[in-house]
């Protein structure tokens, strides 16, 4: 399954289910007791939303630095992580979040 988010003034994007999952929890909008489906993000909560998606950006990059200075630290390979970054998966609905912002326009999704 795939996540589909629209809005009125940027073109479409779609995510695999876990990762448009995971975008969904990172800004409250998913939780396993309440799975998002459908749902809308509106203007006023895209500051929000946008703080919470960097904030995730800058835990995951240290861990895994934090990861790769451990093990050098004790002479083991580094470790390997997903060939995407969060930070890459975010991007484009960051961008997609600060041109609805400027505009004052949703963010809906569906499955």
């Amino acid at each position: 399954m795939l996540y589909k988010f629209k809005s009125k003034v940027t073109g479409d994007v779609i995510m695999l289910q876990a990762n448009g999952q995971h975008m969904l929890e990172i800004i409250g909008k998913h939780s396993t007791s309440e799975p998002s489906i459908k749902g809308i993000l509106l203007p006023e909560q895209m500051p929000q939303a946008m703080q919470a998606l960097k904030e995730a950006v800058q835990r995951e990059e240290a861990q895994q630095q934090e990861a790769i200075t451990q093990a050098q630290a004790e002479n083991l390979p580094v470790p390997h992580f997903e060939a995407i970054s969060l930070r890459q998966r975010t991007l484009p609905f960051m961008d997609m979040i600060r041109q609805c912002l400027k505009t004052k326009e949703a963010i809906t999704w569906g499955v």
